[in-house]
């Protein structure tokens, strides 16, 4: 009786095992199949792009760049900062991106020990790539990705060189400058400097001033007392140059001075069009975001690994204030 009992078991679980190998397969071989991972990878992507100057033209454009192209590659972007150059706001904003764990950050670069740390530590951690755009942080103290953006050097020297054609191969030249020493403005001057370098007849001057306008309009004095007999002035920095001639202006017309700047400034191309820059370098900041939302999804899909260290850079040019009149 025991043997029977046995045997009907076993036949039980062959029978079953059978059915169950039947269904398995049949369930293998179905045309039914899974949504396809490209349908649900644009879902999966959240960037963020996050600047010190939210108001500014020159970022509104680098966002409006990023935003298009982030629709083309079907991807989230969202657009945070700060206002007025708030380095301790945007360094939050940063950390916060870093927080929450998003796919990709594309920052414009600071260059100073508490962003180093975000992006060289934390962001490492986190496993999350970064890329500044605009302003670029040397890759060996942030460990980004990449630069997308101007090369700094090469748009001190071209308007070193617009100056030289306006002003002749002989003057004193002041360029301003401020206390942060921004990494683009650091190479800015060093464009300047070594373009101004090959005319015996050029002296130049760097006076530095901090940010608040009682600083630059102290700053601007000092030029004018040190230097009665100047010709030609450079802003570095953009957000300085609008100061920087109202108090030129308070002691004489502008008119005999050179006057050059550069477009990230928030009144930049205004005073470009009244005529009180002579010149200025114009870059491509919608180029910049389009090219920066690409770069990250190719590393994100690792369809380029690793990207180009050094950077990629964007077009410059200079616009002077006579193309801008009527």
């Amino acid at each position: 009786m025991r043997r029977k009992v046995i045997i009907v078991l076993c036949s039980l679980c062959a029978i079953l095992g059978f059915f169950t190998l039947l269904s398995a397969n049949k369930a293998f071989r179905s045309d039914w199949q899974l949504p396809a991972a490209v349908e649900t990878e644009g879902e999966r992507f959240r960037l963020v792009l996050i600047t010190q100057e939210l108001d500014t033209p020159f970022w509104k454009q680098v966002g409006a760049g990023a935003g298009k192209q982030a629709m083309q590659e079907g991807v989230s972007l969202e657009v945070w900062g700060s206002y007025g150059n708030n380095q301790d706001d945007f360094l939050k904003q940063v950390e916060i991106a870093l927080h929450s764990k998003v796919d990709g950050v594309i920052v414009q670069g600071l260059d100073t020990e508490e962003f180093q740390q975000l992006t060289r530590i934390k962001a490492a951690s986190y496993g999350i790539p970064v890329i500044t755009v605009a302003n670029d942080v040397p890759v060996e103290k942030s460990l980004r990705k990449t630069y997308v953006g101007s090369d700094h050097y090469e748009a001190g020297k071209l308007l070193a060189d617009q100056l030289v054609r306006d002003m002749g191969p002989e003057g004193q030249v002041v360029l301003f400058g401020d206390s942060e020493r921004e990494y683009s403005q650091q190479l800015r001057l060093k464009g300047v400097e070594e373009s101004l370098a090959g005319y015996s007849g050029i002296a130049s001057a760097y006076m530095e001033s901090g940010a608040s306008d009682e600083e630059i309009i102290a700053a601007a004095q000092d030029a004018l007392n040190k230097y009665p007999g100047v010709d030609a002035f450079i802003a570095l920095n953009a957000h300085q140059a609008g100061t920087m001639m109202q108090e030129i202006s308070r002691r004489s017309q502008l008119d005999p001075y050179h006057i050059y700047s550069f477009d990230d400034g928030s009144n930049a191309a205004d005073l470009l069009a009244e005529g009180k820059l002579d010149g200025i370098i114009q870059q491509s900041p919608e180029e910049m975001g389009e090219r920066s939302v690409a770069l990250m999804m190719k590393w994100l899909r690792n369809e380029v690994v690793p990207l180009d260290s050094e950077g990629y850079i964007t077009d410059i040019r200079i616009v002077e204030g006579d193309a801008m009149q009527p």
